[in-house]
């Protein structure tokens, strides 16, 4: 997903599936719009099975909601986890470092991005279509590729 799922619906999804069919249940979500915590958390209140993450330092914008805030968010709860912060926070810094070699290759996101709730593109498709963008010497039009996509839809 882009990061369009709403908890709302994460919720309903997780409960309907689970209530007609006998199926372990995962989800996958995006963190680009900043709803995936809030629909991973909903989701688990649903009773889905298992949830993607990823490592603080790694997290976030086009990737999955932080681990580390969900572990936190948890911790306490009959949800909670058993994952040691302190061991993951070891990880994060490992990965804060990683991420510093590779900067070149990120995107333009910075944080959370709202025109990803209109224009509705999936994640892999907007990591490709800046990397497009770029290779045509055109990454300033981001802005306007992401406007112009709700008007083709229609």
């Amino acid at each position: 997903m882009s990061g369009i799922l709403t908890p709302m619906a994460a919720y309903e999804l997780v409960s309907e599936i689970k209530k007609r069919f006998e199926v372990r249940l995962h989800l996958h979500c995006h963190a680009t719009t900043g709803m995936a915590e809030m629909a991973l958390l909903k989701a688990i209140e649903a009773g889905v099975d298992g949830v993607d993450t990823a490592i603080s330092s790694m997290s976030a914008t086009y990737g999955h909601p932080a681990t580390e805030a969900l572990v936190a968010t948890l911790a306490g709860t009959e949800h909670d986890t058993g994952l040691d912060i302190l061991k993951l926070e070891n990880i994060a810094a490992y990965f804060r470092e990683v991420r510093k070699k590779y900067h070149a290759f990120e995107g333009q996101l910075k944080g959370c991005d709202s025109r990803i709730l209109v224009a509705q593109v999936p994640g892999g498709m907007l990591t490709n279509l800046e990397g497009q963008l770029k290779q045509q010497n055109a990454a300033d039009k981001l802005d306007q590729v992401l406007a112009e996509i709700p008007r083709v839809r229609e």
